[in-house]
């Protein structure tokens, strides 16, 4: 049977896809249009100035009118943090969230001084949702953070289901998924799943939370000074393990990292941590606690150069130095792209005198929230889609996922890997792929909702990498002759004394021989003069050096 796809439902990802971070995910039909999260990607090392990396929200803005509802399914940064970009871009009617990840929202909203008026609106596991043509409910699910939901979407052309981050937890810190709903929600039928990648390449089950808590305990035990605890602000089950331990080892906690103090406030305010008051000091009074009793939580899991634990590990932050004697933990395991950071700031820390201890097979110190392979297995038989579309992970996740699914039986040509910008069609509940949409990064650099060229951020890598030269020539441009040998500076390129001397004297001379050449055969303009230069300057440092800077001309001439 012939099927006509004629005003098919759309599902495209902006973000997620290809990568770990930067969720966001769209179902469109030919009136209305829903966003599935907003998450910003932290940049690599070689991002050099780069904050965040958002999604090109190009297709949106075209799309404006037909946007009912941007739906959050939980709370951490790669599925809320470019919401302040986004509502700068496009205007959200409404966002849905749960509790925790709406209070977050607002917090961020205020940290950054968004003017725009935003309607927030709470959602829980029995909330059912009208928008435009589409009627959403939700699936509560175990993650590293309370609040945290998958998502059904019922088209009128089939139902896409989008699991969030998730794992199948037999133990968790917190309520417990809702095992029943998505085998109701798999017998009723699911036609296109969407579902969390990220752990698709560990077999087995994802550790319980609670497996970390005899970890935590052993350190307590064995630290003799202070312990600095570093993980990620938004990981309330982790920090309410912490805080357990503290109180156990008769300990006080000292909170530190503007994230860390918001995160703990608002999840106090809610009663998804608890802290007895007297246990909380400020860093202005951690003089009057022993070491034996000082808990330090902090940010910089991760390595991020502006958080909490680096400012330490260098010695920029006020009233709080590494000491020797010092325990410093990392309870997070690293995210694709940051073992380099991480690895800087441990050493750091260990030259300075602290003994660094981070999660390894020896020491179980984090306990990931996404779902190992036994765990996607048990996903997939319980919704058992009839299309599968792996989400939120790098290429080789999406593709190792894929391969699950074609081991549990599904046909591969039901089976789905695409990058962001790829499109699905829905229609009569038979999916095909559809055309691409724009969706290249946006690289921001502080606040500007417009971000940085990739042309920038290509310039700023040869800055890093080659360095830059300089030439400043002075013409007389009526008689068409240089008025003085060419001026080549070197910077960020090569140190080496005379030898830099050398190479610029010579690129002079190069120089200077083919503008005499270039001003003889015709006359020439001021872009014929700097590429001349650019060309002969980079083609002689690069047989000299093997390294390619950025070559600025200046051009000066005589009136």
């Amino acid at each position: 049977m012939a099927y006509t796809f004629n005003n098919p439902i759309k599902i495209y990802a902006l973000g997620g896809l290809g990568e770990v971070g930067k969720n966001t995910y769209c179902i469109e039909s030919e009136d209305d249009l829903i966003i599935l999260d907003a998450g910003v990607k932290f940049p690599e090392d070689d991002y050099v100035g780069v904050d965040y990396v958002i999604p090109n929200y190009q297709h949106l803005k075209d799309n404006q009118s037909k946007i009912r509802a941007l739906f959050i399914t939980h709370g951490h940064e790669d599925h809320i943090g470019a919401i302040p970009f986004l509502i700068k871009s496009v205007k959200i009617p409404v966002i849905y969230a749960p509790k925790l990840a709406c209070a977050l929202i607002r917090q961020k909203l205020e940290d950054q001084k968004i003017k725009e008026k935003v309607k927030l609106v709470e959602y829980d596991q029995n909330s059912k949702i009208t928008a435009g043509c589409f009627k959403v409910t939700f699936i509560r699910v175990t993650h590293s953070i309370p609040d945290s939901f998958g998502i059904c979407v019922d088209t009128p052309e089939g139902r896409i289901v989008n699991t969030g981050d998730f794992k199948l937890d037999m133990t968790p810190v917190g309520p417990d998924f809702e095992l029943h709903k998505m085998s109701r929600i798999g017998e009723e039928g699911v036609d296109l799943l969407l579902a969390d990648s990220t752990n698709a390449e560990k077999e087995g089950w994802t550790p319980s939370e609670k497996n970390v808590l005899d970890s935590i305990n052993e350190i307590f035990d064995k630290a003799i000074g202070r312990l600095i605890i570093s993980t990620f602000s938004s990981n309330i089950s982790r920090i309410q393990q912490i805080v357990d331990c503290t109180i156990a080892h008769n300990r006080k906690i000292v909170i530190v990292g503007r994230s860390m103090l918001n995160t703990i406030d608002i999840a106090l305010r809610f009663g998804y941590i608890k802290i007895p008051s007297s246990m909380i000091r400020d860093v202005e009074n951690m003089k009057d606690l022993k070491e034996s009793e000082t808990v330090i939580l902090c940010t910089g899991s991760q390595g991020e150069p502006m958080a909490a634990l680096s400012r330490i590990a260098n010695g920029m932050f006020k009233n709080l130095k590494i000491v020797p004697g010092d325990t410093v933990v990392f309870s997070s395991s690293p995210i694709p792209g940051n073992g380099a950071s991480i690895s800087k700031i441990v050493n750091q820390l260990t030259r300075q005198g602290a003994n660094v201890i981070t999660n390894s097979i020896f020491v179980d110190l984090h306990s990931s929230g996404h779902p190992s392979r036994q765990e996607l297995r048990m996903n997939l038989k319980l919704y058992n889609p009839k299309y599968f579309m792996p989400a939120h992970g790098e290429y080789h996740m999406l593709k190792l996922h894929g391969d699950i699914a074609k081991s549990l039986g599904m046909p591969k040509e039901n089976i789905f890997i695409l990058g962001n910008g790829d499109t699905l069609l829905l229609k009569d509940h038979q999916i095909i792929d559809g055309e691409r949409i724009s969706a290249e990064d946006v690289f921001i650099d502080g606040y500007d909702i417009n971000g940085v060229s990739t042309a920038v951020i290509r310039d700023r890598k040869i800055l890093q990498d080659d360095g830059m030269v300089s030439v400043m020539l002075v013409i007389d441009s009526k008689q068409s002759k240089l008025l003085c040998p060419p001026r080549v500076t070197t910077v960020g390129f090569v140190s080496y004394g005379t030898y830099e001397e050398h190479l610029t004297r010579h690129a002079a001379y190069y120089l200077t021989e083919a503008l005499a050449e270039l001003f003889k055969s015709r006359k020439v303009t001021f872009n014929d003069i700097k590429n001349t230069a650019r060309s002969v300057i980079s083609k002689y440092f690069f047989r000299k050096t093997q390294r390619n800077p950025m070559i600025i001309p200046l051009v000066l001439n005589k009136i």
